[in-house]
């Protein structure tokens, strides 16, 4: 599956961003969804993940309660709507498919992702 992060771009402290994942393939619906970041010089971190059915979201605890991860499978779509952001949130997005997740705690292995996106840059000024 092809994955195409959208929506990144600059804003100030405070404001408020929606990030989009489209997938290429209709059986999108079957993945785990995550969203990641990698902020200039520092390793790639997990941000939130949002099962196949969109019940069950899990979040890093740097971003819990001000980001919130959705999807729309029919649009084979995920949304990272990110609020109150911080200078500390700006980074490149990445969202990424898993495959096989029957609802464990490694949701946020990056290496359990099967595919990924291009990612899409975030910056957020003083």
């Amino acid at each position: 599956v092809q994955l195409q992060a959208s929506g990144g771009g600059l804003v100030q402290a405070g404001d408020s961003l929606r990030l989009s994942c489209a997938a290429s393939e209709r059986t999108f619906s079957s993945y785990l969804i995550g969203w990641f970041r990698q902020a200039p010089g520092q390793e790639r971190d997990f941000v939130a993940a949002i099962n196949r059915s969109g019940r069950s979201t899990y979040y890093g605890a740097s971003v819990k309660g001000r980001f919130t991860i959705s999807r729309d499978n029919a649009k084979n779509t995920v949304y990272l709507r990110m609020n109150s952001l911080k200078p500390d949130d700006t980074a490149v997005y990445y969202c990424a498919a898993r495959r096989h997740y029957y609802g464990g705690s490694d949701y946020y292995r990056q290496e359990e992702y099967n595919y990924w996106g291009q990612g899409t840059l975030v910056t957020v000024s003083s």
